[in-house]
């Protein structure tokens, strides 16, 4: 996407990035639209911060919201675990750091993603990390994991947590993300 200067047509509650804390940005303020992936628009605000703001607020933007991702039907509910497992994966694959292009499993920050029987449907556990420490979107992010895997048919519960052992780095990373950030 090439970036694209908007003003805000109304005040808008924005995630400020990487620390992951709430602020308010008036109406008539200028931001940059820097990315749209994963349902969220990445902006650099006049203020000189970067800031996420959610899909309900594209109209502040100028912006139609995207469009929302349809849950597969009850009756598409996959019939064993494995494939529920490799649906669980893909809904990740929908979740984008909002600093890279990049969704969080080819970024490598995915470490333990498992799908389990109870109470007579699944339960999802995903153990993901962060790029640095000190980054304080994984509640952020984590919360976005959650409420996709949640839209899935046949997930009753979805437990997402931040670790940071083992640490992250670049080497478990994607070839196709390595790719597209130019770093091979």
């Amino acid at each position: 996407m090439e970036r694209e200067t908007v003003t805000l047509t109304r005040d808008v509650e924005v995630t400020v990035v990487p620390a992951g804390h709430r602020v308010m940005l008036p109406e008539g303020s200028l931001v940059t639209i820097t990315q749209t992936l994963g349902g969220t628009f990445s902006v650099i605000s006049d203020q000189g911060f970067m800031a996420r703001v959610e899909a309900r607020d594209a109209d502040a933007l100028g912006k139609e919201p995207p469009p929302a991702e349809e849950p597969p039907a009850a009756h598409d509910a996959p019939a064993d675990r494995a494939a529920l497992e490799a649906r669980v994966w893909d809904q990740l694959r929908t979740v984008y750091d909002p600093e890279i292009p990049v969704n969080i499993v080819d970024l490598g920050l995915v470490y333990v993603c498992k799908v389990e029987p109870e109470n007579g449907g699944y339960r999802a556990e995903v153990h993901m990390t962060m790029t640095a420490p000190g980054c304080g979107m994984g509640d952020v992010l984590s919360e976005d994991a959650r409420a996709k895997i949640l839209a899935l048919p046949g997930i009753a519960d979805a437990d997402v947590r931040i670790v940071w052992e083992p640490v992250w780095d670049q080497g478990r990373m994607s070839d196709a993300a390595r790719l597209q950030l130019g770093m091979d």
